[in-house]
């Protein structure tokens, strides 16, 4: 799920100083908790909404809202967070290497993965979905793809399931990233984007991009978010379980939800149950 932009490329160097130090496995963090070290933290850096490095060399969207109050609740100050990119592919490795102390990367929880690492959590139910130009009324089902041309990355295990599963004839256009997708969508060279309907909810809420596209609102995968962790450390687990259960309660998650999906009028899933 890349977003490439050259405006992240060129804060590249920064972050590269930023997350050196994140090479070392936890001999930068400070397990104690005590807010003296720093904790290395996995997000997506590509992805509005979710994890997005910002041209300045910060970084924003609702996984960096959660591991920042999670970070908080285990006793570090934002300061004190190395962001560390975490692309799918990577993200048990990292944890395996203790390259991280966490991933909060748009990371579903499933029984393959459990089998690698422990998840905290989860800590939102997203879904996958369809995203259109806000003025198209042809496409209200998944069926109606069946003449459409359809956009994902390559290799997207989403593009995959509507062009297996659920609509067979449809036009699977295949591309190296969402930029490239919603490009063509807005462009009508396509007539759906399809993923994670969070993920789909940070591109469209983006200044830019406010107004012209809309989520179908179809379910057609659960994804529930959890929050990756070495395998075995359950003192950890409950303590981010915890921390999630204050987010919540406190309000806070809810807050980060409306500010990061809001403009998309993204109709999220209440908070789910934290699994203990």
């Amino acid at each position: 799920m890349k977003l490439q932009k050259a405006s992240a490329a060129a804060a590249g160097a920064l972050v590269l100083a930023l997350t050196a130090t994140a090479c070392g496995g936890d001999s930068n963090d400070d397990s104690s908790g005590s807010g003296g070290g720093k904790i290395t933290i996995g997000i997506k850096t590509d992805q509005p909404g979710i994890g997005l490095l910002k041209p300045d060399g910060t970084y924003a969207g609702f996984d960096v809202d959660v591991a920042t109050y999670v970070a908080k609740e285990l006793g570090y100050d934002a300061k004190n967070i190395v962001w560390k990119k975490a692309p799918s592919a990577e993200r048990e490795n990292l944890i395996a290497n203790g390259d991280v102390k966490f991933v909060a990367a748009s990371y579903t929880i499933n029984d393959e993965r459990k089998k690698k690492v422990d998840f905290a959590g989860p800590y939102l139910l997203a879904h996958q979905d369809l995203l259109v130009r806000a003025d198209d009324t042809s496409i209200t089902k998944v069926e109606d793809l069946n003449s459409k041309k359809l956009c994902s990355v390559t290799g997207s295990t989403s593009a995959q399931n509507v062009k297996d599963k659920l609509a067979p004839k449809a036009d699977l256009q295949e591309f190296g990233g969402y930029s490239e997708c919603l490009t063509g969508l807005e462009n009508k060279a396509v007539d759906a984007l399809t993923t994670d309907d969070s993920i789909l909810a940070g591109f469209a809420a983006q200044k830019e991009l406010q107004g012209k596209f809309k989520l179908v609102g179809l379910k057609l995968s659960d994804e529930p978010y959890g929050i990756g962790l070495k395998k075995g450390d359950t003192e950890l687990k409950t303590k981010i379980n915890d921390a999630l259960k204050k987010m919540v309660s406190d309000g806070s998650w809810e807050k980060a939800v409306k500010a990061n999906f809001g403009p998309a009028n993204y109709k999220n899933e209440p908070a789910p149950q934290i699994a203990d």
